[in-house]
């Protein structure tokens, strides 16, 4: 089997897939979550589920033969949303998600080009917002929304 740039790809989301999979099952449930239909491991489950199948098509049918070709991309640009997602994952605990999240979407469109302050305030918060509201709100799922210094704990 020779590597093309799908089977690599298709690698690299196998992998991915199996990690995220697996880590789905540290999210705690409460009690009376573990025997419903729907709770939040679900939908990291289905996701992952579909991933591994959609990898592994990727891998085991022939794609394109075209090898994979390195230039032309913008690589800083990736490794600087590689370094922003990192950071994100290490902000989320003490800036709470609203805060945390708002400012990694708005880093994150200005890394696409967007310049403009109020486009991306009004783009990122809002979405923010309305996301924390239905994972807390219709799913129940906490999130835990304020900076860690704002608890008063």
């Amino acid at each position: 089997m020779r590597l093309s740039k799908d089977r690599i790809g298709g690698l690299l989301l196998l992998a991915f897939c199996i990690a995220y999979g697996l880590l789905s099952q540290d999210i705690r449930l409460l009690p009376f979550q573990e025997n419903t239909a729907f709770h939040a491991r679900t939908m990291p489950e289905i996701l992952a589920i579909l991933g591994i199948g959609l990898s592994l098509a990727t891998i085991v049918f022939p794609g394109s033969p075209e090898t994979p070709r390195f230039a032309g991309y913008n690589w800083i640009t990736c490794g600087l949303f590689l370094a922003l997602m990192s950071l994100y994952g290490f902000s989320i605990r003490p800036l709470g998600f609203l805060l945390s999240t708002s400012l990694f979407l708005m880093l994150g469109f200005a890394l696409l080009g967007e310049r403009k302050p109020v486009t991306l305030v009004l783009v990122a918060v809002p979405l923010v917002v309305a996301f924390w509201v239905l994972m807390t709100q219709g799913l129940d799922v906490f999130i835990e929304p304020l900076p860690t210094f704002l608890r008063g704990a």
